[in-house]
Parts: C-alpha cells; structure tokens; sequence
C-alpha cells in the first residue's frame, strides 16, 4: 500500500488528546503543532482514522510544504508539488480554506485563486491539456500558513468529522460532538462509572459516551470525500475498515448516563438525537432543573456546557445558575465536576477553586475546562488465594 503523511486538525488546546487517539489506533506520530497533529499511514490508515478518531476535525493527505512571503513563491511551490499523483485528469478541484497566522500573505481569497492557478498549470502541462472538465470525483485544498511556512493538504473528509450523522435538532449553543468527546477523554471517566450531565442541551456529551460505552465508531454511518477516490483508497479498504467498526460495537453494555434540563422541548430533542445515534436505551433524559440535582451514589461525574450568558437577558441569571450548580455539588459525595465555559465567574460562583483550568478554543471562542476532582473510589477487595480462608489473610 502506498504510504502517505497525514494530518489531522482539532481543536486548539486537544492535540495530546488527538495525539493519544493517533497511537492508540497503531500510527506513528511524526508532529503536533498548535491546532493539528501529523501522523504516517497508508490508504488504511487514511479509512480508520476517519471511522475512528473522535476527537480530529478531518483528515488530510499532506500533498507539500515550502517556504513563501510573496505570491510569486506562493505560486511557484504550489506548482512544484506532484498534483498529478492525487488529481486525475477529470478531478473537480479547488482550494477550499486558505489559514495564514503570522505570514507576510494574508489575504485567503488571493491564497486561494493564486494556489488554483499554480494547480491548473502543473496539470495541464502533466496531462497535456488547456481545459478541465472537472466533472469527476472532488479533492479539496486546504492550505495552512504559519510564519510564511506553507503547508498543503488534500481534504479525504469532506463534511468535518464532527459531524457523526446522529444530530438533527441541536440546543442555543450546542457542543461540537467531536468537542464533546474529546473533553470526555480528559476526564478520568470510563464506561463503569456514572455520568450525569445537568444542562444537557441536545445531549451531545451523553451521546457521545454512550457511543464511547459501546465502541462505536463515530463516522461508521456517515460517507467521506475520498470514498470516490478509486486511485488512491481502494473500495474493499473502506469496506474492510467499516467491517472492524462494526465488528467491535457491544451492544450488551449497560453504562449509567444521565442527563437533565430545565426546558422539555431540550429534553425531547436530546431522546431523539440520541435515537438516531442509535443508544437511546443506554440513557435516561429528564426535564429537571439543576437545584433540584441529585444522586444517590457516589464517586460519579458530573460533565457539563452550561449556558454562556452570550446573551444579555441570559448572562444577568449566570451567577444564580453557576451557584446553583455549586450547591448540588457540594451534596453530592465524592463526585467530580467538568464544566466547559466562557463565563468568568465559575470559581466564585462554584465557591471552590477548580484543581485544573484548561484553555481551549470553541471555535473562535475562548472558553475555559474546569476540572473539580474529587477523590478515586477505592480498589475492589482482593479476593482470596484458592485453599486459604479471608480470616487466614
């Protein structure tokens, strides 16, 4: 198989998350940069990582990079790259996002139309031809710029892998899934603990654990850019590779998830996201306001998006809403707590300084983790060596 560099963004302030992801799927990673992580694999790998990875935005076959400060050096490196090998002659292409962070080129409709033209001319002197038709599969083109350094990659995606096909009906202000799990796997929960999430909007977090519960892969019922790909990513890879998600999905597991909102019509949504994910009976939605949160176990979690205030009417209620979530809190024995926020308060309102902060970009947003550990349960009895009593130690 033909082996290629790979590069998969996420969001800002999750590469060790994506990182650990990229490892645990078996693939050698070979960068991370603020934003994105660079890994090796073959056509394979282009399909798992894809079906697989929960917390990337996309994955991209990285096509070249070089150094460029004027359109000049823009265009002629994006001219020496080897689109031949990736674009067919009847390929629909274009540049689809142009991103340029301290670069002397900024402008991304100029990076973009400038880095079409470069790919036009390579092909056409490859092919031998002075017009496209650009009727068969699409490859997109996106392009990363940093300090002048120029990074190209072809987008095997598509839509972003955030969305899994499960969410129809989204809250306000809903948490990307991809978002959602990632900041699951920050936490110290795993599928035997209990899970609740107070202001469960859409239920994404839920979702996305229950998913997590019973290995399913989150883009197994979706499709990818590159499954038209014939060239590069034979049709039996993708086949096989669906062949192993399906393959691991458990569905005998019985996870405690639970999730609570003030507005029915949120609760109603959230049953029918998770419906179309497929784990609805994996957990229980109810309308019920945060002071009146409550649980009879211990050592669970709490892992929550409350409201933002982005709103002026909202935001006169955060410190009242926060304090609430704090209250319930405090009752509630040997839980932790992880909140995903904007609102600069928490701590306050909360009454406890949080033991991590963790800053991470929700989109263009600047939010905070904050992360209220509370004590590890303790280790089941160890069971007696066979022929000797307990009494005998």
């Amino acid at each position: 198989m033909r082996r290629f560099e790979l590069m998969a963004p996420c969001h800002f302030g999750l590469e060790a998350v994506l990182k650990r992801e990229i490892t645990d799927l078996g693939y050698d990673v070979t960068g991370v940069v603020d934003g994105r992580v660079f890994f090796e694999g073959d056509e394979e790998a282009v399909c798992r990582a894809n079906i697989f990875l929960r917390s990337a935005e996309r994955i991209l076959i990285k096509v070249g990079s070089f150094h460029a400060e004027t359109f000049e050096e823009l265009f002629q490196g994006t001219k020496a790259l080897a689109w031949e090998e990736y674009i067919p002659e009847d390929g629909r292409f274009w540049v689809a996002k142009a991103a340029s962070v301290k670069s002397k080129l900024f402008s991304p409709s100029d990076i973009q139309s400038v880095m079409k033209k470069a790919m036009v001319e390579r092909l056409k002197e490859k092919y031998r031809i002075d017009w496209f038709a650009e009727d068969g599969a699409s490859f997109a083109v996106r392009v990363f710029l940093m300090k002048d350094e120029v990074i190209v990659g072809l987008d095997t995606t598509g839509d972003s892998l955030h969305k899994r096909g499960y969410r129809k009906l989204t809250a306000k202000a809903p948490i990307a899934e991809n978002l959602a799990a990632s900041l699951l796997m920050l936490t110290p929960w795993r599928p035997d603990r209990i899970l609740v999430d107070p202001f469960c909007g859409s239920g994404t977090f839920l979702i996305e654990a229950a998913m997590m519960a019973a290995r399913m892969a989150p883009g197994m019922n979706r499709k990818f850019t590159a499954q038209d790909w014939q060239h590069l990513v034979k049709s039996q890879v993708w086949q096989d590779c669906l062949e192993e998600a399906r393959e691991e999905v458990d569905t005998g597991v019985r996870p405690e998830l639970q999730g609570y909102d003030i507005d029915e019509n949120m609760v109603a949504i959230a049953r029918e996201n998770a419906k179309l994910a497929g784990v609805e009976h994996l957990i229980h939605f109810q309308k019920r306001p945060v002071a009146e949160l409550s649980h009879p176990k211990k050592y669970g979690f709490l892992v929550t998006n409350p409201p933002y205030g982005e709103r002026l009417e909202e935001k006169k209620n955060l410190p009242k809403l926060y304090r609430a979530l704090g209250e319930r809190f405090g009752l509630l024995d040997s839980w932790s707590l992880y909140v995903i926020t904007s609102y600069e308060d928490v701590e306050q309102d909360i009454g406890r300084k949080a033991d991590k902060k963790r800053k991470i970009y929700n989109g263009m947003m600047k939010t905070y983790f904050y992360q209220f550990q509370g004590p590890k349960p303790p280790k089941p009895d160890r069971i007696p060596r066979q022929g000797r009593s307990a009494q005998e130690g």
